[in-house]
C-alpha cells in the first residue's frame, strides 16, 4: 500500500507544479535559481525526452496505459517485502500517471526543471520525469543486487559452487 501512496504523492506534486508553472509563468520564462546551474523555465513538450516523437499523443497513451499495467502487475506480484522493488515501481508509477495526465487533458507535458550539467543544457524536464529516472535506477539497483544474491546462493559466499 505504501508504494501506490508514494504514486498518488508525486502525481499531486508533479501537477501541482506543473499548475504553478502554468498559473504564474509565460512559455519560455525563466527564473534564475543558481546561474548556470538550475532555473525554472516554462516549457512544454508535445513528445519525449529532447523532444523526440513530437505530436504522437497516441503512441504515448498506448505506451503509457501498457506501462502502467505493468507496473501495477509488478507490484502486485513482486513487490511484496521488497522495499527497494516497491519504491522504484513507485516512483514509476507515479511518473507514468502524472505525466498522462497532461498528455490527456493539456496534449502536452509542462516542463521547467532546467538545468545546466557541466555547460551543457540539458533538456527542461519535471517531477513526473525525474520520479521516473529516479524509479529505472532504482529499479536497477534492485535487479544487480538480486543478482548477486542469486549468484552467492547458487555458488555460496566465497565463490565454489555448492550442489
Amino acid at each position: 500500500m505504501f508504494f501506490y501512496l508514494l504514486a498518488i504523492i508525486i502525481i499531486v506534486l508533479d501537477q501541482w507544479t506543473k499548475w504553478l508553472i502554468v498559473k504564474n509563468m509565460e512559455i519560455g520564462e525563466s527564473i534564475k535559481i543558481i546561474e548556470n546551474f538550475i532555473y525554472i523555465t516554462s516549457h512544454r513538450n508535445s513528445g519525449a525526452a529532447w523532444g523526440i516523437l513530437q505530436g504522437q499523443l497516441w503512441f504515448f497513451y498506448i505506451i503509457t496505459i501498457i506501462a502502467v499495467a505493468g507496473i501495477i502487475y509488478y507490484m502486485q506480484k513482486y513487490a511484496k517485502g521488497k522495499w527497494l522493488l516497491g519504491t522504484s515501481l513507485g516512483l514509476m508509477l507515479g511518473g507514468a500517471i502524472g505525466n498522462l495526465i497532461d498528455r490527456v487533458f493539456r496534449k502536452e507535458v509542462v516542463d521547467f526543471i532546467n538545468t545546466y550539467i557541466f555547460g551543457y543544457d540539458f533538456p527542461v524536464f519535471n517531477i513526473a520525469d525525474s520520479a521516473l529516472v529516479i524509479g529505472v535506477a532504482l529499479l536497477i539497483i534492485h535487479m544487480i543486487r538480486e543478482e548477486k544474491a542469486a549468484k552467492e546462493k547458487e555458488h555460496g559466499e566465497n565463490g565454489t559452487y555448492h550442489s
